[in-house]
Protein backbone atom coordinates (compact mmCIF):
# COMPACT_ATOMS: atom_id res chain seq x y z
CA UNK A 1 0.00 0.00 0.00
CA UNK A 2 0.74 3.58 -0.58
CA UNK A 3 1.53 5.48 2.35
CA UNK A 4 -1.65 7.81 1.56
CA UNK A 5 -3.73 4.41 1.40
CA UNK A 6 -2.26 3.40 5.10
CA UNK A 7 -3.34 6.84 6.58
CA UNK A 8 -6.71 6.46 4.53
CA UNK A 9 -7.11 3.18 6.26
CA UNK A 10 -6.02 4.79 9.86
CA UNK A 11 -8.43 7.25 9.60
CA UNK A 12 -11.48 4.75 8.62
CA UNK A 13 -12.89 3.35 10.68
CA UNK A 14 -10.32 5.97 13.09
CA UNK A 15 -9.57 3.67 15.69
CA UNK A 16 -5.93 1.89 16.31
CA UNK A 17 -5.76 -0.99 18.73
CA UNK A 18 -3.01 -1.00 21.11
CA UNK A 19 -1.99 -4.19 22.18
CA UNK A 20 0.37 -4.95 24.89
CA UNK A 21 0.77 -8.86 25.60
CA UNK A 22 2.71 -10.95 28.37
CA UNK A 23 3.22 -13.87 25.29
CA UNK A 24 3.77 -13.39 21.55
CA UNK A 25 1.38 -16.23 21.56
CA UNK A 26 -1.88 -13.97 22.24
CA UNK A 27 -1.43 -11.68 19.41
CA UNK A 28 -3.35 -13.64 16.78
CA UNK A 29 -6.62 -14.20 18.35
CA UNK A 30 -6.55 -10.59 20.01
CA UNK A 31 -6.16 -9.43 16.06
CA UNK A 32 -8.30 -11.60 15.27
CA UNK A 33 -10.84 -10.99 17.27
CA UNK A 34 -10.44 -6.83 16.78
CA UNK A 35 -10.49 -7.12 12.78
CA UNK A 36 -13.96 -9.04 13.03
CA UNK A 37 -15.41 -6.18 15.29
CA UNK A 38 -14.34 -4.06 12.72
CA UNK A 39 -11.02 -2.15 14.34
CA UNK A 40 -8.00 -3.05 11.53
CA UNK A 41 -5.33 -0.59 13.30
CA UNK A 42 -3.51 -2.92 14.55
CA UNK A 43 -0.72 -1.28 16.70
CA UNK A 44 2.00 -4.25 17.84
CA UNK A 45 3.72 -2.87 21.00
CA UNK A 46 7.56 -3.23 21.52
CA UNK A 47 6.74 -4.14 25.05
CA UNK A 48 5.51 -7.77 24.05
CA UNK A 49 8.33 -10.51 24.11
CA UNK A 50 9.55 -11.34 20.35
CA UNK A 51 7.50 -8.67 19.43
CA UNK A 52 9.78 -7.94 15.55
CA UNK A 53 8.97 -11.44 14.97
CA UNK A 54 4.87 -10.81 16.12
CA UNK A 55 5.06 -8.20 13.66
CA UNK A 56 6.26 -10.40 10.61
CA UNK A 57 3.56 -13.05 11.17
CA UNK A 58 0.95 -10.57 12.01
CA UNK A 59 1.41 -9.27 8.98
CA UNK A 60 1.93 -12.67 6.69
CA UNK A 61 -1.54 -13.50 8.63
CA UNK A 62 -3.69 -11.07 7.75
CA UNK A 63 -2.57 -9.17 4.45
CA UNK A 64 -4.40 -6.39 3.23
CA UNK A 65 -7.39 -7.52 6.34
CA UNK A 66 -5.65 -5.52 8.51
CA UNK A 67 -3.00 -2.88 9.35
CA UNK A 68 -0.14 -4.05 11.12
CA UNK A 69 1.77 -1.56 13.02
CA UNK A 70 4.42 -1.16 15.67
CA UNK A 71 3.78 0.92 18.86
CA UNK A 72 6.53 1.85 21.52
CA UNK A 73 8.99 2.88 19.27
CA UNK A 74 12.17 5.11 21.56
CA UNK A 75 14.53 4.39 18.44
CA UNK A 76 15.60 4.61 15.14
CA UNK A 77 16.79 0.86 14.74
CA UNK A 78 14.05 -0.57 16.57
CA UNK A 79 12.19 1.69 13.97
CA UNK A 80 13.57 0.18 10.88
CA UNK A 81 13.55 -3.08 12.03
CA UNK A 82 9.76 -3.04 12.83
CA UNK A 83 8.73 -1.53 9.31
CA UNK A 84 11.57 -4.25 7.51
CA UNK A 85 9.72 -6.77 9.30
CA UNK A 86 5.91 -5.49 7.87
CA UNK A 87 4.94 -2.63 10.06
CA UNK A 88 3.09 -0.50 7.65
CA UNK A 89 2.83 2.44 10.26
CA UNK A 90 4.91 3.35 13.16
CA UNK A 91 3.92 5.03 17.08
CA UNK A 92 6.21 6.30 19.37
CA UNK A 93 5.57 7.58 23.14
CA UNK A 94 7.73 10.11 23.05
CA UNK A 95 8.99 13.08 21.10
CA UNK A 96 12.19 11.75 18.68
CA UNK A 97 12.38 13.57 15.43
CA UNK A 98 14.66 11.23 14.12
CA UNK A 99 12.57 8.50 14.46
CA UNK A 100 10.00 10.63 12.04
CA UNK A 101 13.02 10.82 9.52
CA UNK A 102 13.52 7.08 10.08
CA UNK A 103 9.83 6.18 8.92
CA UNK A 104 9.85 8.63 6.56
CA UNK A 105 12.51 7.09 4.91
CA UNK A 106 10.25 4.40 4.38
CA UNK A 107 7.15 5.84 3.43
CA UNK A 108 5.70 4.87 6.05
CA UNK A 109 3.15 7.12 8.28
CA UNK A 110 4.11 7.95 12.08
CA UNK A 111 2.46 9.04 15.00
CA UNK A 112 5.11 10.66 17.05
CA UNK A 113 4.25 11.23 20.78
CA UNK A 114 4.17 14.71 22.59
CA UNK A 115 2.22 15.99 25.50
CA UNK A 116 2.67 19.91 25.36
CA UNK A 117 2.22 22.35 22.32
CA UNK A 118 6.04 22.53 21.70
CA UNK A 119 6.50 18.72 21.52
CA UNK A 120 3.55 18.56 19.29
CA UNK A 121 4.69 21.24 16.87
CA UNK A 122 8.40 19.60 16.82
CA UNK A 123 7.23 16.64 16.16
CA UNK A 124 4.71 18.07 13.43
CA UNK A 125 8.01 19.92 11.92
CA UNK A 126 9.70 17.10 11.83
CA UNK A 127 7.26 15.35 9.36
CA UNK A 128 4.86 13.88 11.37
CA UNK A 129 1.90 12.67 9.95
CA UNK A 130 -0.23 12.38 13.48
CA UNK A 131 0.88 13.57 16.68
CA UNK A 132 -0.12 10.77 19.64
CA UNK A 133 -1.05 12.55 22.85
CA UNK A 134 -0.04 10.72 25.28
CA UNK A 135 -0.85 10.10 27.98
CA UNK A 136 -4.32 11.69 27.08
CA UNK A 137 -6.47 10.91 30.18
CA UNK A 138 -4.72 13.34 32.23
CA UNK A 139 -5.37 16.21 29.45
CA UNK A 140 -9.06 15.69 28.22
CA UNK A 141 -10.83 16.71 24.96
CA UNK A 142 -10.90 20.26 26.18
CA UNK A 143 -7.26 20.16 26.27
CA UNK A 144 -6.97 19.00 22.68
CA UNK A 145 -9.13 21.64 21.40
CA UNK A 146 -7.34 24.54 23.27
CA UNK A 147 -4.05 23.30 22.15
CA UNK A 148 -5.64 23.19 18.05
CA UNK A 149 -6.93 26.43 17.84
CA UNK A 150 -3.27 28.05 17.22
CA UNK A 151 -2.24 24.54 16.11
CA UNK A 152 -5.37 23.50 13.32
CA UNK A 153 -2.95 22.05 11.20
CA UNK A 154 -2.08 19.31 13.88
CA UNK A 155 -3.61 15.66 13.19
CA UNK A 156 -4.00 14.51 16.57
CA UNK A 157 -4.73 10.37 17.83
CA UNK A 158 -5.62 10.63 21.68
CA UNK A 159 -4.27 7.34 23.76
CA UNK A 160 -4.77 7.39 27.18
CA UNK A 161 -8.47 8.17 28.31
CA UNK A 162 -10.51 6.83 25.36
CA UNK A 163 -12.92 4.84 26.02
CA UNK A 164 -16.37 3.84 24.37
CA UNK A 165 -18.00 6.46 26.31
CA UNK A 166 -15.83 9.46 25.83
CA UNK A 167 -14.52 8.59 22.24
CA UNK A 168 -17.30 11.15 20.52
CA UNK A 169 -16.06 14.03 23.16
CA UNK A 170 -12.61 13.01 21.86
CA UNK A 171 -13.46 13.42 18.17
CA UNK A 172 -15.79 16.78 18.34
CA UNK A 173 -12.68 18.78 20.19
CA UNK A 174 -10.72 17.85 16.91
CA UNK A 175 -8.54 14.59 16.83
CA UNK A 176 -8.25 12.63 13.69
CA UNK A 177 -8.75 9.39 14.98
CA UNK A 178 -8.40 7.45 18.35
CA UNK A 179 -6.26 4.89 19.84
CA UNK A 180 -7.18 2.70 22.91
CA UNK A 181 -5.79 -0.08 24.89
CA UNK A 182 -6.34 -1.66 27.82
CA UNK A 183 -10.21 0.07 27.78
CA UNK A 184 -10.54 -2.17 23.93
CA UNK A 185 -8.09 -4.90 24.62
CA UNK A 186 -9.35 -5.94 28.33
CA UNK A 187 -6.76 -7.97 30.23
CA UNK A 188 -10.00 -9.99 31.64
CA UNK A 189 -11.38 -10.76 27.75
CA UNK A 190 -7.56 -12.13 27.05
CA UNK A 191 -6.94 -13.77 30.39
CA UNK A 192 -10.31 -15.59 29.89
CA UNK A 193 -9.21 -15.81 26.03
CA UNK A 194 -13.11 -14.42 25.38
CA UNK A 195 -12.51 -13.30 22.08
CA UNK A 196 -16.42 -12.91 21.38
CA UNK A 197 -16.53 -10.14 24.06
CA UNK A 198 -13.23 -8.50 22.37
CA UNK A 199 -15.36 -8.12 19.16
CA UNK A 200 -17.84 -6.62 20.82
CA UNK A 201 -15.94 -4.29 22.48
CA UNK A 202 -14.31 -3.78 18.86
CA UNK A 203 -17.25 -2.85 17.28
CA UNK A 204 -18.89 -0.63 19.82
CA UNK A 205 -15.20 1.62 19.47
CA UNK A 206 -16.06 1.82 15.45
CA UNK A 207 -19.97 2.45 16.66
CA UNK A 208 -19.04 5.14 19.16
CA UNK A 209 -16.64 6.41 16.14
CA UNK A 210 -18.86 6.60 13.39
CA UNK A 211 -21.97 8.15 15.86
CA UNK A 212 -19.47 10.95 16.39
CA UNK A 213 -18.68 11.67 12.81
CA UNK A 214 -22.04 11.66 11.86
CA UNK A 215 -21.94 8.37 10.02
Amino acid sequence: MTKPQIIDRILHPGIVAVIRTDSAAQLLPICEALVAGGVIGLEITMTTPDAIDAIATASRQFGDRALVGVGTVIDTETCRAAILAGAQFVVTPVCRPEIVQMSLRYGKPIACGAYTPTEALTAHEAGADFIKLFPADGLGPQYIKNLLAPLPMLRIIPTGGVTVETAGDFLRAGCAALAAGSSLVAKDFVQKQDWSALTQRARAFVEAVAKARGA
